[in-house]
């Protein structure tokens, strides 16, 4: 692993625009390729197509025009990804994903308005990966949700106690049908509650279940007394 967040590929290997260099000896392994992708970093332009390549440590997007420019994130860093399908979003459909830079939220600016030459990836927190063929879309985010449960965020431990853990059905809207949703959202990146710091949600679910069982348990001795008077 090089460290939090999007990181800078220049080393190739073989003719042509090459491929990445992957850690076959400690059992890294290449699980798809992916021509004629665009990446999106942040908000900026996107590159010209190049080709993704995934494999079971990391996501790579090698440029096919340009041997030097080429970039990578580890899975342990992407802390959700989805498939994007609503224009208002973004104008083409993607698998978009959140980077974990490994800095804390306020220390992360907003770098859109830098030159190419500027561009700082420690502050990238958002990278979107855009098929020419929006029908690969499904295949792609299948391929990361299964590379997402081999590589574990090992921080990912509960040290609050709280037990309490949603998958993305949860938080879908109920109203519209799964092919008009945004964002597929990857079952696995929604963990509980306590451990992604929202703490007072939790505590707000746990008091509302709290204050339902009470509300409940007010009606049966109501209920008992208006018997007993009868």
């Amino acid at each position: 692993m090089v460290g939090a967040g999007i990181y800078v590929v220049t080393e190739r290997i073989g003719d042509g625009a090459g491929w990445p260099i992957f850690d076959a000896d400690n059992g890294e392994e290449l699980m798809h390729q992916q021509p004629a992708v665009a990446i999106v970093l942040g908000h900026r332009p996107p590159e010209s197509p190049g080709t993704l390549y995934i494999s079971t440590r990391q996501i790579v997007w090698l440029s096919d025009t340009d041997r030097s420019k080429g970039y990578a994130v580890d899975f342990t860093s992407v802390s959700l990804h989805a498939v994007s399908r609503d224009p208002e979003s973004y104008p083409s459909p993607c698998i978009y994903t959140q980077i974990d830079t490994g800095a804390e939220s306020y220390e992360v600016e907003d770098s859109d308005s830098e030159g190419d030459d500027a561009l700082d990836l420690s502050k990238i927190t958002e990278m979107r990966l855009v098929p020419s063929d929006p029908n690969q879309l499904d295949i792609l985010f299948s391929i990361f949700c299964e590379c997402a449960e081999l590589n574990p965020d090992p921080t990912e431990e509960d040290e609050n106690g709280h037990d309490w853990v949603f998958n993305a059905g949860q938080f879908e809207n109920e109203d519209s049908d799964d092919e008009d949703s945004e964002l597929t959202f990857n079952r696995s990146a929604i963990n509980s509650i306590g451990v992604n710091g929202n703490h007072d949600l939790a505590h707000s679910v746990v008091q509302l279940r709290i204050d339902d069982q009470q509300f409940e348990d007010a009606e049966e001795v109501e209920q008992d007394d208006s018997n007993a008077h009868n």
